[in-house]
Parts: structure tokens; C-alpha cells; sequence
């Protein structure tokens, strides 16, 4: 390919992308690389960085962060007279891996990501990660009060149904202690760290099944910090096809 064939070609790749996010979410990125970096997954990395493969595992981990404030802040608002633990399960509900999936394929992700397609059934997460991922690009492009405002008003209030949210039963760690009595798993949480911050304390619980180890939470509660390892876990297990669950939309 001619070095300027090459350069339109890129050039109409971001003029895709650029379009697709002005479409789904009302604004044009201004450093449309952050977002190709987002959409890439880990299959399909072609650059490097010394040992380091290109792809948007770390943007993922950024936005995932962010997301968490950013809904932490919003149903403390939304609902002014609940309690910790109600709120701590709002927003996990919110923002669980199953949450997340869904809203990535109602959102149109699954036709912006750039992956391996001969591995494709194996990463049953590639859109909520992307998901988290675009969040990360967001907040790095456009600073944390514009990725806050695209959050809630165009994804909280366009695409999450809260009054529906508050009625759905996922206890998480419920549903893990019932599949390891089911299939003789020694399942623990253990409270691994404990910090002051402020006048509250922030707790940090793993989850160790069969002395192995596997999802971690932190919250200002051992309960929300038991239930985000829960979750977790529960999602590494269905990754890892050790808990078979149905996908319903899929």
C-alpha cells in the first residue's frame, strides 16, 4: 500500500470512529488515538512498548475507577435517605460485568472493537472491558466533570433503567457460597487490608477458593467489600468456564 493510500486509509478510520462517538454519545473526541486505543483488545495488539503490548487493558483499569466515583456519586444524590448498604449495591448493580456487557452491545461497541475475530468466543467480557476502557479515554480527553456529565446523561439516564435496577435480586456473594457447597469448594473471604481514610475506614476483601486466590473489593464496609469480590470472582469463574451461566440477548 502507497504511503499516501496508508495515510487515508488511517485518516478514515478516525473520521469513522470520531463519527460513531459524536452519534452514540453527542461529542467529538479531541485525541481520537485514546479512543482507538480503548477499542482495541489484547488480541489484536500490533504495537509495543517495550514488553508492553498496545491494547486497552490500561484504560480499562482507569475507567473503571472513574465509572465507580462517578455512579458512587450519582446514586448517593439520587436517593438522599438510603442506607450505605443499599447504596453499595446500586452501584454495584450498575457497574457489574453483566451491566457493563449488555450496555456495550446496546451502545453498538461490539462494531468499533478491533479484535482477533478466530479468538473471539473466549472473551465473553470484550465489551464491558471496552466499555470501562472508553470511560478512561473520555475522562483522559475531555477531564473528569465532561466525562461525569456524559455518564449521567447520556448513558445512566438514557440506558439504565433505575426503578427496574432496584428490583433485581443479585447477591452475588450468595450465589457464591451456594455454588461452592454445591460442588465442594472451601470458599473464604478474608479481610487482607484495612486503611484509615478520613473518619471512615476502607476495607479490602479477596475471595480464596480452595486456597486460591481470586477477586478482590475494597469498600467502607466489610459486606459492600465482600459483595464486590463476589462479583468478580464470579465473573473470573464464568471466564474461566468453571461456573457455566446462561447469557441471556447474546
Amino acid at each position: 500500500m502507497a504511503l499516501r493510500d496508508y495515510i487515508a486509509h488511517c485518516r478514515s478510520k478516525d473520521k469513522a470512529l470520531s463519527e460513531f462517538i459524536k452519534n452514540v454519545f453527542g461529542y467529538y473526541p479531541r485525541n481520537i488515538t485514546l479512543y482507538q486505543l480503548a477499542f482495541t483488545h489484547k488480541s489484536a495488539s500490533e504495537s509495543s512498548v517495550g514488553n508492553y503490548k498496545l491494547s486497552n487493558e490500561r484504560l480499562e483499569y482507569l475507567g473503571d475507577a472513574i465509572l465507580s466515583a462517578v455512579v458512587a456519586d450519582y446514586v448517593f444524590r439520587i436517593f438522599p435517605t438510603k442506607q450505605e448498604g443499599f447504596l453499595t449495591e446500586m452501584r454495584s448493580r450498575i457497574v457489574s460485568r453483566a451491566s457493563l456487557n449488555k450496555l456495550s452491545q446496546k451502545l453498538g461497541f461490539t462494531e468499533v472493537i478491533h479484535y482477533s475475530h478466530d479468538a473471539h468466543s473466549n472473551f465473553k467480557s470484550m465489551g464491558g472491558n471496552a466499555f470501562e476502557a472508553f470511560i478512561g479515554a473520555l475522562y483522559l480527553d475531555r477531564g473528569y466533570d465532561f466525562a461525569k456529565k456524559i455518564i449521567i446523561k447520556r448513558i445512566i439516564n438514557v440506558h439504565i433503567d433505575l426503578d427496574q435496577l432496584e428490583q433485581v435480586d443479585v447477591n452475588f456473594k450468595s450465589k457464591l457460597l451456594e455454588w461452592s457447597q454445591k460442588e465442594k469448594h472451601h470458599l473464604d473471604f478474608k479481610v487482607i487490608k484495612s486503611q484509615n481514610q478520613g473518619h471512615d475506614r476502607l476495607y479490602h476483601v479477596m475471595v480464596v477458593i480452595d486456597e486460591k486466590e481470586y477477586g478482590v473489593g475494597a469498600d467502607y464496609s466489610i459486606k459492600g467489600a465482600d459483595q464486590l469480590a463476589a462479583e468478580k470472582t464470579w465473573q473470573m469463574l464464568v471466564e474461566q468456564n468453571i461456573i457455566k451461566e446462561e447469557r441471556h440477548g447474546d
